[in-house]
């Protein structure tokens, strides 16, 4: 169901995000160029809180098995080299196969303001068909990152203790194992992964323990995210950005 509501640009129901261009050469921050710029968004619910976590296990994502949601095609999984796709078919490192996450997944910056990425979410009321390959654009209200925003797009599912409250557990490499760790099959980590099991590695120079291929999700936890500790959020769905869904392979065919 898409909701209109009462912020809207000409466009039907969009809402332009603000962000901030760097006009090279004279120093200055331009606010009217910010304006062409910037992504536009289409909202498809009303805005709720959630709570924020991080993880990034290596393990196929849930999304990326058949019949999980209404959707053109399960998300991209990959092999141990974290680029070569896998079959839907093809069993997460996890649980005795062979799929593992693709290096894709990870988060990265559009500009100051503005971050893409993916996550894990378990949302009240919903299930995993309501919510996988969903967007949401989380604005965060608290911490280090107050004030900016992160759009995810949803390709696993996690459980929450409250059935009755909405999580999103971003994915972020180095953000910790959780409960199954398979970047020790895939990457040779440690058994309890980079860093603490459940929060992963404590500052940018830990970066540098994760192969060459994570280290710029790592870094982004440490520099765009200013290593926000569990961050509170507002979020809504959104229609997803192409950028994501280019990674991501999935879009859901109720948008």
């Amino acid at each position: 169901m898409k909701i209109t509501l009462n912020r809207i640009t000409p466009q039907k129901n969009t809402i332009t995000t603000t962000a901030l261009v760097f006009l090279f050469g004279c120093g200055v921050f331009a606010p009217e160029a910010e304006a062409q710029t910037s992504p536009s968004f289409t909202y498809l619910s009303n805005s709720a809180k959630a709570k924020t976590t991080r993880y990034w296990d290596c393990c196929k994502a849930s999304g990326a098995f058949d019949g999980k949601a209404e959707v053109n095609a399960p998300v991209k999984a990959c092999a141990r080299d974290g680029k070569t796709p896998v079959d839907a078919a093809t069993q997460s490192i996890c649980s005795g196969g062979t799929g593992f996450t693709c290096t894709s997944n990870q988060p990265w910056p559009v500009n100051k303001k503005l971050s893409y990425g993916f996550a894990a979410a378990s949302l009240a009321g919903k299930s995993e068909s309501d919510t996988s390959c969903a967007c949401y654009e989380l604005k965060f209200t608290s911490g280090s990152v107050k004030g900016k925003t992160f759009v995810a797009q949803v390709i696993n599912s996690t459980m929450s203790s409250d059935p009755d409250s909405n999580h999103f557990s971003l994915m972020i490499p180095g953000g910790g194992v959780g409960i199954f760790n398979g970047c020790q099959s895939q990457w040779n980590a440690p058994s309890e992964g980079w860093g603490a099991r459940y929060g992963g590695v404590s500052n940018s120079s830990q970066c540098s323990q994760l192969p060459a291929e994570l280290r710029q999700g790592c870094n982004w936890r440490f520099g765009w995210f200013k290593n926000a500790k569990n961050p509170n959020t507002t979020f809504r769905r959104v229609k997803c950005p192409t950028e994501l869904i280019a990674k991501s392979g999935c879009t859901r065919k109720d948008e």
